[in-house]
């Protein structure tokens, strides 16, 4: 069976920055489960594992571009230090919730001034090229109740 789109596709992997640095990796035990062709995971990774088959082992570089995006300096924002209301200490590299006009999303603190906090809503591994070593450990068609909540059930997936 081939990686296409509504297969379920669990995956061993280590990703490295152009340094070599691991930044992620699978656990040995249980690896990455997603549904292909929904946007479970970056694209340019998505890409290169369309049509590979169990057993499968390859190396991939993905750039900014099919992965996390270039780094975008207009999402770097000083705030009001009193938008921490209720927050005790305030710390470079804390991450925090905020509501933006797409949701939801996930911001960092770079710089805590006296009246300001300058927050970073890239994602953290925005601009970077990713290397990823892959591993295909193992391809089934996504049951109609995993595609309907689309994300995988069970082993290696969402537990209900």
């Amino acid at each position: 069976m081939q990686i296409s789109p509504h297969k379920v596709v669990l995956i061993h992997y280590i990703l490295t920055n152009d340094e070599g640095d691991v930044l992620d990796s699978s656990s040995t035990d249980e690896p990455l489960a997603y549904i292909h062709g929904l946007g479970n995971i970056i694209s340019g990774l998505e890409e290169a594992l369309t049509g590979r088959i169990v057993g499968d082992s390859f190396k991939v570089t993905i750039p900014p571009e099919e992965a996390y995006g270039l780094h975008d300096e207009n999402l770097v924002q000083a705030v009001p230090r009193d938008a921490f209301e209720g927050v005790d200490e305030i710390l470079p590299g804390m991450q925090f919730h905020a509501e933006s006009n797409e949701g939801m999303q996930i911001v960092t603190v770079l710089e805590v001034l006296e009246d300001e906090v300058v927050l970073d809503g890239n994602h953290p591994m925005a601009g970077m090229t990713l290397h990823f070593n892959v591993e295909v450990a193992d391809i089934r068609d996504a049951t109609s109740e995993e595609l309907e909540h689309g994300h995988v059930h069970g082993p290696g997936g969402h537990h209900h």
